[in-house]
């Protein structure tokens, strides 16, 4: 194996090179380590199979089901923008021009709007899946060159709450803890966090260490029953928002029952005492009462944690998608100061990153309200630091703070902002409340999107679309959760004209800097390499919290991927953070906040009577423009949905299903109906992944709400006020095509946008006769009136699906009826291959059922149009194995057991996500 990518082997008679690549991860922030297959022939290089890294520290050859289906996603090029291109006015289309225009193009508009208005009218909005290396670039580039500090990034939307209570009370950002942890707990408490799907690879280590010692207790607190939540010993069911409450109440009683770490408070701490004068009010019952909670169950998972030898904390977006994360995140903390929970195995507050590399644009100041390696913009020492070491002259930096990504659009929105460079994140899906983003980038004067993938909501706006490669293309710098940091390497060249995003950005700034910088400034962009990069970046945090002086490339490709701080001299990078008691403040001390708890920012009414929750699906990612492009990943959850509760389903009459209207005060979209008891009566959920690419509507960010904490400035994306009414609908229509589905995506969704409602899903072929890379597109939509002729009219050209040989229609013109099946293989073949059901009610399901099955067509072909018995969807549970639900039910009612499931049917033994589901499935089952 070779670490930088050389061959391992060449095939003599098909001259297939082949080789392994050491590299990391693009999903979530577990950083975990990949081997990646590719091969080289005459028709060029692709990379072939992916698999975990046996000797990677975060993962340990685990992978989940999203990191095992890599090669998948990078499979095909369609969809991959492969050539810069520039509009030349709103409203004409892109044309592809080559590099060098197009760097010109975009060096000469943003530096004309810097001259005409001031550096900050223009604004950067990056991504928390880009590079270290990448974000260095473009905090360089706005601050330092153009001298703005108008650069977030998406992680404002996922982790600065998180950032923001460390500061606060420990003085620096950074988990104090590492992934060794996970074994060494012996209380763990989930708050805001389905790890189970968010971060299963550490779940898979939670569960292995529970299942060593019994005795090991979870506490998850979760309005709803996920997957993690199932598996809790202790579940706390509250109310959204109110975490602050349970959390002071919980302080509350180990105040009471003098289980606090008194020495360590008085010597090591301050701000107890009015912290504790607040603490008063918060009794068990009180705060069991605001969360709707049972107080025992308060009172227990106090007592759990407080004289549990170890407790370990997880927490994610629960807590920090909020108007008041940042109190969430300090009101858990301060439970574990007080206990003196931290600074040891398997004990302290451990934030779990959602992104690949939301720690690494931390750590560069890849946001407006940050200066590189943990630095403040408003300290005049701290800008003076960073002048020196960019060699830039004094009063250079901006003292203000840049806009933060709400803000950001809404500066844009105003005209505040005139142009905005976007990068590796799609903001007109992501963003809460889309409808004024979309207003935003629409009235912009020059937008920017620097993007691998063509199939995003945001591309639309781009008056220059800039190609960027992706994973498997990049090479680079990482930092996980647990502050370890890791190589990525490139396995393939990037295709077509794409280009690495430090080098995009290096190239503009040279050419912004020629025309703007003052004559005789030191050249900022010198760097031609990654390595060059990160060694700028390492020599910015010497002395610093993250002092990262002892790493560079060499060792990092010798010993591994190493946490931080590493400081020049030091053998290794430190686990653990603050053992000694010593914390990142200017005294040394750590700091209590007082915490009152407040509500959610939108509080339910008589006409929006619902709270409405958002979060992950197990097998999807962000936006779905990577593993959209698996057809295995829509296997769990294959359609988007609104979960409710079979009791307010019956009060307002709706059935699974059927479809519903979702509105707020901002908007509303359109979506099927999933009957769950998972959520409170009064509770909704809907996931974040669907977007306009599968969607008639942007997805749920319609409806959600963009009220921020004022601290950290992150937006209330977990919880609105939503009302939810039955859809009526005039038609509807079910369509579905195998072949290549990437193509038929593409040629189908730009008609999403004219139904009342559609929705896209890929599914996986069935049949194992059937060739490589090919699957079923699925589409199901509705509209108010009859579907246009000249729309099916495209449908039908879309999807090929017009009348032939091996196709059989039924045509009722006077009601307005089409029924169209399409057979697959030679003449008379007995698959089905295609078919499109319009009419005033749903139908065709039990014919599309027995396309997916991949079973043979049983009888007369005429008879696929007469009345059928309606076949349920069998969910997929294990999507590496494809094993049904149906199967492990009838398993289970034989009395199998996980590990009988695992054996009989081989569910569970590949990647572990479904593990939970498992467990919950056998616990029914010994329930009844």
């Amino acid at each position: 194996m070779d670490g930088a990518g050389g061959p391992l082997a060449q095939a003599d008679a098909a001259a297939v090179e082949r080789r392994t690549t050491r590299s990391t991860c693009c999903y979530c922030g577990v950083g975990c380590g990949v081997l990646v297959h590719s091969e080289r022939d005459a028709g060029g290089e692709r990379i072939v199979a992916v698999e975990g890294d046996p000797d990677h520290p975060a993962n340990h050859g685990r992978l989940c089901s999203k990191g095992r289906t890599l090669a998948d996603s990078a499979r095909s090029l369609h969809g991959r923008v492969l050539a810069p291109e520039l509009r030349g006015r709103r409203g004409e289309p892109r044309r592809a021009v080559d590099w060098g225009l197009a760097l010109d193009t975009v060096a000469e508009r943003l530096a004309a709007i810097v001259e005409r208005h001031g550096p900050d009218a223009v604004a950067f909005y990056i991504s928390g899946q880009l590079l270290t290396e990448d974000y260095y670039v473009f905090n360089k580039l706005a601050k330092g060159l153009i001298g703005t500090n108008n650069i977030d990034t998406n992680s404002r939307l996922c982790m600065s709450s998180a950032v923001t209570g460390y500061k606060l009370a420990f003085g620096a950002d950074g988990p104090p803890t590492c992934y060794e942890d996970l074994e060494h707990a012996r209380t763990v408490l989930f708050a805001g966090s389905n790890a189970a799907y968010a971060h299963p690879v550490l779940f898979r280590r939670l569960e292995e260490a529970k299942a060593r010692d019994p005795q090991v207790r979870w506490i998850v607190v979760d309005p709803r029953r996920t997957d993690t939540a199932a598996m809790a010993d202790l579940h706390l069911a509250i109310q959204p928002g109110t975490d602050v409450a349970l959390f002071n109440g919980m302080l509350h009683h180990l105040v009471w029952e003098g289980l606090l770490d008194q020495d360590f408070i008085r010597e090591r701490t301050t701000g107890f005492a009015e912290l504790k004068q607040l603490l008063r009010d918060y009794t068990p019952r009180m705060a069991a009462e605001i969360c709707g909670i049972p107080a025992a169950d308060l009172v227990t998972a106090a007592e759990w944690f407080g004289r549990s030898p170890a407790a370990l904390s997880l927490y994610c977006m629960g807590l920090n998608q909020s108007a008041h994360g940042t109190d969430k995140n300090l009101a858990l903390i301060q439970l574990h100061l007080a206990t003196r929970q931290l600074g040891r195995p398997g004990a302290g507050p451990f934030s779990l990153t959602g992104q690949p590399n939301a720690m690494g644009g931390r750590e560069v100041g890849g946001m407006a309200t940050m200066l590189a390696a943990h630095r403040e913009i408003t300290d005049e020492g701290h800008r003076a630091e960073v002048e020196a070491l960019w060699k830039l002259a004094p009063g250079t930096l901006s003292p203000r703070p840049g806009l933060a990504a709400v803000e950001l659009f809404e500066g844009l929105r105003t005209g505040k902002v005139k142009a905005v460079w976007i990068a590796c994140t799609n903001p007109a899906h992501s963003m809460p409340d889309i409808g004024p983003v979309r207003e935003a980038l629409h009235k912009a004067e020059y937008v920017v999107v620097q993007e691998a993938f063509s199939g995003t909501d945001t591309v639309p706006f781009a008056d220059a679309l800039l190609p960027a490669s992706t994973w498997g293309e990049k090479e680079g710098t990482v930092t996980n959760s647990e502050r370890r940091i890791s190589r990525v390497r490139a396995a393939v060249a990037a295709p077509g004209q794409a280009r690495p995003d430090w080098w995009i950005a290096r190239e503009v700034a040279r050419r912004i800097e020629a025309r703007l910088a003052a004559p005789g400034a030191a050249p900022l962009f010198e760097a031609e390499a990654p390595a060059a990069i990160f060694a700028e970046h390492r020599v910015l945090t010497v002395g610093r919290d993250l002092d990262i002086g002892g790493l560079d490339y060499a060792r990092l490709e010798d010993q591994g991927p190493q946490q931080w701080p590493f400081p020049a001299g030091a053998a290794q990078g430190q686990a653990r953070r603050y053992a000694d008691g010593v914390f990142a403040t200017a005294d040394g001390r750590a700091r209590f906040h007082a915490t009152p708890y407040r509500p959610v920012a939108e509080p339910i009414s008589a006409r929006f009577p619902l709270r409405l929750l958002t979060g992950r699906l197990r097998d999807q990612w962000h936006g779905m423009s990577r593993t959209g492009r698996v057809p295995e990943l829509f296997a769990h959850s294959p359609e988007p949905g609104l979960r409710m509760h079979p009791d307010d389903a019956v009060r307002r009459g709706l059935k699974a299903g059927e479809l519903v209207r979702v509105a707020s005060k901002r908007g509303e979209l359109v979506l099927p109906l999933e009957i769950s008891d998972e959520l409170a009566s009064g509770t909704v959920f809907a996931a974040m992944h669907w977007s306009g690419q599968h969607l008639s509507s942007g997805g749920i960010n319609e409806v959600s709400q963009p009220a921020v904490d004022a601290r950290s400035r992150q937006p209330e994306l977990k919880h609105a006020a939503v009302r939810v009414e039955k859809a009526g609908f005039g038609w509807h229509l079910l369509a579905a095509r195998h072949g290549d589905i990437l193509a038929l995506r593409a040629a189908v969704q730009p008609l999403l946008k004219d139904c009342g409602y559609a929705g896209l899903s890929l599914q996986a072929d069935a049949d194992p006769d059937a060739p490589d890379g090919r699957a079923w597109l699925v589409l199901r939509a509705a509209s108010a009136e009859a579907m246009p002729a000249d729309w099916l009219a495209a449908l039908d050209a879309a999807l090929d699906l017009g009348a032939g040989a091996d196709t059989l229609e039924y045509r009722d013109a006077r009601r307005g009826l089409l029924k169209r099946v399409a057979w697959r293989g030679e003449a008379g073949g007995s698959f089905i291959g295609g078919l499109l059901w319009s009419d005033v009610q749903p139908g065709g399901e039990a014919l599309l059922r027995t396309a997916l099955a991949g079973n043979p067509w049983r009888g007369p072909r005429l008879a696929a149009f007469s009345a059928m018995a309606e076949v349920a969807r069998d969910p997929v549970v294990c999507v590496c194995r494809q094993v049904t639900e149906s199967a492990i039910r009838h398993e289970v009612r034989a009395g199998a057991d996980v590990p009988a499931l695992k054996q009989k049917l081989g569910c569970g033994t590949v990647c572990g996500s479904c593990v939970p589901q498992l467990t919950q499935l056998v616990r029914q089952a010994a329930s009844a």
